[in-house]
């Protein structure tokens, strides 16, 4: 099985399955890592080592002791129809989303796909997909994943950058969206191969930090992923 320039065990060739980076032999990465990881504990969902907060093969969040939350924990049962429903954290009624509704328009932009050429160098390493349908994905629950499917941990993050035209500048869980009690989203970055930027910004957001994002803001991604948030 091949290994990855970071050490991980790989089931595909061309991209490691466990942290999106290129494999050994195929160039250097679309851009520099934005910290050098650190090994750690073994994630308790999916063994995968420890690069920051957010496990890279699942998401799984090392600061609250808590997996993906399509995943983990038993499902509640509904309150009976003559008491009120709880208040949660995130909204009135029991809502699991903040209380606005947000929307995130995933495109493949042109615009960032040039500067990522340039910033590399790396011009003609990878062509820029000649039919990019939008997408439009709702932000629902309180952790949206951001980032490429893995076959061989069997996740899917909210955000799947594996759709066509899939990001191959994208890690498995590349980035991930934390929703506050007050209606807004932070953006974290857990380690990525190749950094997130925002708003068009050149240097990469700090690795596992909580960056405030609002209405209208642009998130970078991969090779020519930009995500724009929407707000109702």
């Amino acid at each position: 099985m091949p290994t990855c320039p970071a050490g991980h065990a790989s089931g595909a060739d061309d991209y490691c399955d466990v942290c999106g980076a290129r494999m050994t032999g195929g160039g250097s990465p679309v851009s520099s890592p934005t910290a050098a990881a650190l090994a750690g504990e073994p994630c308790p969902d999916c063994a995968a080592p420890r690069t920051g907060r957010f496990c890279e093969g699942c998401g799984y969040d090392f600061a609250v002791g808590a997996g993906r939350p399509d995943v983990t924990g038993p499902v509640p049962s509904a309150p009976p129809a003559s008491e009120e429903p709880a208040t949660s954290r995130w909204g009135e009624s029991g809502a699991s989303t903040p209380a606005a509704s947000w929307t995130a328009i995933v495109v493949a932009d042109r615009d960032y796909y040039e500067t990522v050429l340039r910033q590399s160098g790396e011009n003609g390493a990878f062509t820029f997909p000649p039919y990019c349908p939008e997408r439009r994905i709702p932000l629902d629950g309180p952790q949206i994943r951001i980032g490429r499917r893995s076959v061989s941990q069997g996740t899917t993050p909210e955000i799947d950058l594996s759709e066509p035209p899939e990001d191959p500048g994208a890690s498995h869980t590349h980035a991930v969206l934390l929703g506050r009690p007050d209606g807004t989203w932070t953006l974290v970055d857990p380690g990525s191969t190749n950094g997130t930027t925002v708003n068009g910004g050149e240097e990469p957001i700090p690795v596992n930090v909580e960056v405030p994002v609002d209405d209208g803001d642009r998130i970078h991604i991969g090779v020519w992923t930009t995500i724009t948030l929407r707000r109702g």
